[in-house]
């Protein structure tokens, strides 16, 4: 009498928790850009062509900015604290789908201005360095300081990192020119000097994710203007170069860098 062995099992890998599998390809699409952990500049997808040209080429000044900014704060934070918000913040096209945004700034003239045009829930007028004793630590889900941490002296400035990562619970986001940029007050507002210049790595090494902005830098001069003219010519031929100054910040003229807190 022959025995027949019984088929050999297949041994089955352990099904991954649902937080740890990976989504399919159209699963994929559906997702919003943090939940892909993908915001800022896209890789190139087969006859994406055109989607990309649309996205990163064909786009109106500052769009790919804002656009950023868009998504890194609306659907996930709840509260955003604006540092240095001034009267004409970056994210004044879509605060109002934010639940609370709050403005500060140490010019009275630029809260007035920031008020009348309605783009925070709430203003406070204070000396930027005292927001973290004033709100207090994890007080908002997003603290962001746009164009604000040149106007401080290096060390101060590190101290202001410091200060906005123990306000927000959730992101960190600055914007800042790339390396230093001269800039004297104006519109009557003694703060408006820059006194220090940031590089790609001060941020990477504190977590941050940087990407490159406006394009590349000798495209750029005094207060982010092109150096071509006429003006709106320069600006067209700086917005051809975003998607290779998105993707290599160390060429572009300015820097937005995220740093996701819960990530940390």
């Amino acid at each position: 009498m022959v025995t027949v062995a019984p088929p050999a099992l297949k041994h089955e890998p352990p099904a991954r928790p649902p937080s740890e599998r990976v989504p399919s390809p159209r699963r994929a699409m559906l997702l919003t850009p943090l939940e892909r952990g993908d915001y800022g500049p896209r890789r190139m997808q087969p006859g994406g062509i055109l989607h990309f040209l649309r996205r990163e080429v064909l786009v109106g000044e500052h769009e790919v900015l804002f656009r950023t900014l868009r998504e890194a704060l609306v659907g996930t934070c709840d509260s955003v604290l604006d540092v240095g918000c001034g009267f004409r913040s970056p994210i004044r096209s879509f605060s109002h789908l934010i639940s609370r945004t709050v403005g500060v700034d140490g010019y009275d003239k630029a809260i007035e201005r920031s008020r009348a045009a309605g783009i925070h829930s709430e203003y406070h007028c204070m000396d930027l360095m005292k927001a973290g004793e004033f709100f207090g630590p994890k007080s908002f889900d997003a603290a962001i300081a746009l164009d604000v941490i040149e106007h401080f002296d290096k060390p101060e400035g590190y101290r202001f990192l410091e200060m906005l990562e123990s306000i927000a619970r959730k992101r960190v986001i600055i914007f800042t020119p790339n390396g230093f940029l001269p800039q004297d007050e104006w519109d009557g507002n003694v703060h408006q000097h820059h006194r220090s210049g940031w590089e790609v790595y001060d941020f990477e090494l504190r977590g941050y994710r940087v990407t490159g902005m406006s394009g590349w830098k000798p495209l750029r001069g005094d207060y982010a203007l092109p150096r071509l003219r006429p003006h709106r010519l320069g600006g067209f031929v700086s917005r051809l170069t975003e998607p290779f100054a998105t993707r290599f910040p160390k060429h572009a003229f300015q820097l937005l860098a995220i740093r996701d807190m819960e990530a940390s």
